[in-house]
């Protein structure tokens, strides 16, 4: 069994790539809706719900742990692997590297939580694979909030994403970096404002790339998905149509 892990409904996004990519997989996805979001939290927080979460999912029998959350990663995956030195790791991580190979403009930006953009680990990222490119990074807060709350078009959302990202647009950002996994459901919107002006990054397929190099056997099993929270369960069903993912509902058994 593979287990799959955000703070609510973002890491959705990068488990529809991975049932996409390991279809025979079983998954556990937990969703801490009890302490959603993570992105406004501190180090010490985020890092003390990773391990316990860890810690669960090992012990549910999980053979291999997708963080599914960029603030988590940033904040707490070498604390994980440290805590389980025998369970592989993947974790997911701002797509700077794929961005900075790609812009034509020399100038790239990365939208984030508040959490993750004051991160060492995202500095060291950009130190290590921007390069000569110049990047910017935005932090968002409240997007994830209203992604958890489903409030994908609200008016109030669709005035901060133009607010933010019409000025990156105008010092010639080509690229943009999702670098919160709860904004890959906010694309459509992102999409309204930047047009073709630049393109998102986005590496929910590449997490899922890393995972299925990893799974070994657990990629062959009965194709089963079993999604856990730590608060409102009935939400992280209710959302799956909401967020257009009705077609991994099917594979929702009970392990």
């Amino acid at each position: 069994m593979i287990g799959v892990f955000d703070s609510g409904l973002g890491g959705l996004s990068v488990l529809a790539a991975l049932v996409e990519a390991l279809p025979q997989a079983d998954f556990t996805y937990y969703a801490d809706t009890a302490h959603v979001p993570y992105g406004n939290k501190s180090e010490a927080q985020i890092q003390r719900r990773v391990l316990a979460i860890g810690e669960y999912l090992a012990n549910e029998g999980c053979g291999l742990l997708v963080v599914a959350c960029n603030t988590a990663t940033a904040a707490a995956v070498q604390a994980l692997r440290t805590a389980h030195p025998g369970v592989p790791v993947v974790g997911v991580e701002p797509g700077i590297k794929p961005a900075a190979q790609s812009t034509k403009s020399g100038r790239i930006a990365v939208l984030t939580t508040e959490a993750t953009a004051g991160s060492q680990r995202l500095k060291h990222l950009i130190r290590d694979h921007a390069g000569p490119v110049e990047v910017f990074v935005e932090p968002c807060p409240g997007w994830a909030t209203h992604v958890e709350m489903l409030q994908l078009d609200a008016p109030a959302l669709a005035a901060d994403v133009r607010a933010r990202i019409e000025p990156l647009l105008d010092r010639g950002v080509d690229r943009i970096v999702l670098g919160c996994t709860h904004y890959s459901f906010l694309a459509p919107l992102l999409l309204q404002v930047v047009g073709t002006r630049a393109q998102l990054v986005d590496v929910a397929a590449a997490v899922a790339r890393q995972t299925r190099r990893l799974a070994a056997d657990l990629a062959h099993g009965s194709g089963r998905l079993h999604l856990q929270a730590s608060a409102h369960p009935e939400r992280l069903h209710a959302a799956l149509p909401r967020l257009h993912l009705a077609h991994i509902a099917a594979r929702i058994r009970q392990l």
